[in-house]
């Protein structure tokens, strides 16, 4: 403090550049007046004030006259309030922060408060401009010798680096935390030796099954108890105390998630977070769920077992055979069709040379054309150590590399000699069932799948007087009535595209010009895949029939015209029209009886004297009985809609999708489908008609699902006025509720929207989807006789929308 005495003046010595500016100021210019007259108390503070190291202003007197000290002076900046402020009243050197400053020293100068701020923003004008300023400051009374306040000093700090620093460390940190919480990993970050909870993002909360509130701040052992004994916390520890990060890969963890406890396998690592001191204070979790990985890689295990386990099954045996080094690697059934044992040796030399000799020319002449295809297959003789022979069929698939050379086949080879023996078998069994054709009076023939017909039994002839060549020359037509030619060429060409039964009446020509009706039936013939191989037809002499049928028709008209009086009965006949399909149906299954009872004892007495042909082909007519079966089932459905009883009452579409739900359980996991229903709409409905609509229109959805992408069904209804829909079709003014279900399938040509629900109409094949063509048809007829209105919508690969509209009385 000594050099801080006062002058002879009364100002301060000392004092760095601010004592050295009081000093040289001229002061009685200013309110203070003259430094002599200044009081001992203004002196001593100003002493206090210009020797301290820490920011200090002062404001004195009635006009608050302005100090400061070295310390204080970087706050104002190079090119703004000083010097100038030094000795200039309060208002005159703060304008533009008068209105925040002024409040504040009126508490110290009238109450004698000591005020405190932290990381206030106080704005100054330095620098030239105004500029956003953040301070920690108090405010003290000031007291003259009479101890009466007379001023305010301050102490003060700028903090506006700290401020600004502290906002962006905060910024930074919710940049860090959106980042964890938008990031595609399961991220979580625990504080402390209790691991608690700080960070978790939606995957972390997903993983664990858990909401935020269950484990955001709190220890994660005690958030998520399982994990105590799964040696979770000896892994944290360790991190936590080392330092040294730890990484697992498919991990299994088990984890409560909607109340069962569930096998969870997780790739995540561990590591250790530092504070400002270099100090562990925390941890960072970062995972990905891999239970699908890890469970179709097992799944992939099995399938490779279950493959292993069908190759077997079928007796193939497999090779892999490398074209460049001529390494032939076989399976053990390989060394069995080659009469080896496993032990033994069987390379490309000894296969080559067990090959018949006639037969390398067969081999030699695939290999060429499968470097051409990469496809080999062919058939040969083997010669077995013992000198048996043995037939064999050879496939396989050539892999090429970047430069097209052949590198390897991988194959089979199936023993075929029991087929070849057969085949002679199934020559035989031909020759028999011509003999059968040929002593039954009925006109038998054959179709390929083109719908060319190929062979015509002995009675065909013997009625047409045509000769074999003639028929091939001219065709079948030339013994059907002009007349009926071209109906029966649309409903042959339609029973060819659709895959349905055919079945006509059409009158044939016989030797003696006459011509007789007949009934046409041909039934397909499918593989075990469902694929048409040929068509078997027969045609039935029904002329007698169809004269008694034609001359009842005419007593018929004769009758109704006696009974014209009674002409508004007709209309009853309504309801009998409608019981035709179900009353035909029962008619259908007779015959369908019969061929069902023909085919039992077949199987009991003849199959095993077919040939595989012959064994498939009877396969194929057993599930073409099958199929009939199905389509007069629905067609018995379809008749029921028209004659069952109209019970209508209020019922909610909530209950029915629930049931139809447990109905379709099975194949809802099948297909992995989501049926997403909005609370539904009561209803005044046929219940139970209505549950077989809803359940038509939902396993049509499965049915008609994409490959290899799960089917998402969607049902929702809402209410309102006929007009609010927009459709000609509805009464404005009546109260409709509108039911839509939509799927993500295969969908359907737009133009089909209306064909779609036709009887008996599919447009796809069956080979590709199963069904008779009825289910829509069957939803419509629901739909009508709820007096409502039904649309569809769709686009190929794009899914189908049906739109009901029904009225709510």
């Amino acid at each position: 403090m000594a050099d801080l005495r006062s002058t002879t003046s009364g100002l301060p010595i000392g004092g760095g550049k601010m004592g050295q500016l009081i000093r040289e100021k001229d002061w009685s210019k200013t309110p203070l007046g003259n430094p002599e007259n200044w009081s001992q108390s203004l002196r001593t503070t100003l002493n206090i004030l210009l020797a301290s190291k820490f920011p200090k202003f002062l404001w004195w007197g009635s006009e608050l006259t302005c100090f400061y000290n070295d310390a204080y002076r970087p706050s104002l900046g190079s090119d703004g309030k000083h010097p100038s402020i030094l000795g200039m009243s309060g208002q005159e050197a703060w304008p533009e922060i008068w209105h925040i400053i002024k409040p504040l020293m009126d508490k110290v100068l009238d109450n004698g408060e000591s005020l405190w701020f932290e990381d206030l923003l106080v704005p100054i004008y330095r620098n030239g401009k105004i500029e956003d300023v953040y301070w920690t400051f108090s405010y003290s009374p000031a007291r003259d010798d009479d101890s009466k306040i007379t001023g305010v000093l301050v102490t003060c700090a700028e903090t506006t680096q700290e401020v600004l620093l502290k906002r962006k460390l905060e910024r930074s940190e919710r940049k860090l935390r959106l980042i964890i919480q938008q990031a595609p990993a399961s991220i979580a970050t625990f504080k402390g030796p209790n691991y608690v909870t700080d960070i978790a993002n939606a995957n972390a909360l997903e993983l664990w099954g858990r909401e935020a509130k269950d484990v955001l701040k709190k220890p994660i052992l005690e958030a998520i108890p399982e994990l105590k004994d799964q040696g979770i916390k000896e892994l944290l520890d360790d991190v936590y105390k080392t330092g040294n990060r730890f990484a697992a890969s498919e991990l299994p963890v088990q984890l409560l998630r909607d109340g069962k406890l569930e096998t969870v396998y997780i790739n995540f690592s561990y590591e250790p977070l530092y504070d400002a001191n270099g100090e562990i204070n925390g941890i960072i979790s970062i995972g990905h769920d891999v239970t699908y990985q890890v469970m179709a890689h097992k799944k992939i295990e099995v399938n490779e077992e279950k493959l292993t386990m069908v190759i077997d099954a079928t007796e193939l045996g497999t090779y892999d055979y490398n074209i460049k080094t001529k390494k032939l690697d076989g399976s053990k059934k390989l060394h069995e069709i080659f009469g080896l044992f496993a032990a033994e040796d069987l390379d490309h030399a000894s296969f080559v040379s067990s090959i018949h000799p006639k037969d390398l020319e067969v081999r030699k002449a695939a290999f060429e054309r499968s470097f051409e295809s990469g496809i080999l297959e062919y058939t040969s003789r083997l010669i077995l150590p013992d000198g048996s022979l043995r037939w064999i069929e050879v496939k396989g698939k050539v892999y090429f590399d970047e430069d097209n050379n052949p590198l390897k086949v991988l194959g089979t080879v199936r023993d075929i000699t029991s087929a070849r023996i057969n085949t002679q078998k199934l020559e035989e069994s031909e020759q028999k069932f011509r003999l059968l054709a040929d002593s039954l009076p009925q006109h038998i023939w054959t179709a390929d799948t083109e719908g060319n017909l190929n062979y015509f039994n002995k009675s065909v002839f013997d009625f047409s007087g045509f000769s074999p060549e003639h028929l091939d020359r001219e065709g079948w037509l030339a013994i059907v009535h002009p007349d009926d030619r071209t109906a029966n060429i649309k409903a042959w060409t339609e029973s060819i595209s659709s895959g349905k039964d055919f079945l006509f009446e059409h009158r044939f020509r016989k030797h003696d010009g006459t011509y007789r009706w007949q009934l046409s039936r041909a039934k397909p013939q499918l593989n075990e895949d469902g694929e048409i191989q040929m068509w078997v037809g027969s045609s039935t002499d029904i002329h007698d029939q169809k004269e008694f049928t034609n001359e009842l028709e005419r007593l018929v008209v004769e009758r109704t015209n006696e009974l014209a009086q009674n002409v508004k009965d007709l209309a009853n006949m309504n309801k009998e029209l409608q019981s035709f399909a179900y009353i035909s149906s029962h008619d259908l299954q007779e015959p369908l009886r019969k061929i069902q009872t023909f085919s039992t004892l077949l199987l009991e007495n003849e199959y095993e004297n077919l040939t595989d042909d012959g064994k498939e082909h009877f396969n194929r007519m057993q599930n073409a009985a099958k199929r009939m079966q199905a389509l007069i089932s629905d067609l018995l459905a379809y008749s029921r809609t028209s004659i069952a009883e109209r019970k209508f009452e209020p019922t909610d579409l909530n209950k029915l999708i629930v049931e139809i739900k447990m109905d379709l359980k099975e194949e809802l996991a099948f297909h992995h489908a989501i049926i997403e229903s909005d609370e539904l709409c009561t209803i005044n409905i046929i219940p139970f008609q209505f549950r077989q609509l809803l359940q038509n229109l939902i396993s049509n959805s499965l049915k008609f699902s994409v490959k290899d992408r799960e089917p998402h069904i969607s049902v929702t209804s809402e209410k309102g006025l006929g007009r609010e829909f927009n459709l000609e079709r509805l009464s404005p003014t009546i109260n409709y509720c509108h039911i839509r279900v939509s799927d993500n399938g295969i969908g359907f040509e737009p133009k089909y929207s209306e064909r779609i629900f036709e009887l008996f109409q599919r447009l796809h094949g069956k080979d590709k989807f199963r069904g008779t063509g009825i289910g829509l048809a069957i939803v419509k007829k629901i739909v009508e006789i709820h007096n409502g209105y039904i649309t569809a919508q769709g686009k190929p690969n794009q899914g189908a929308t049906f739109d009901i509209y029904l009225p709510e009385n």
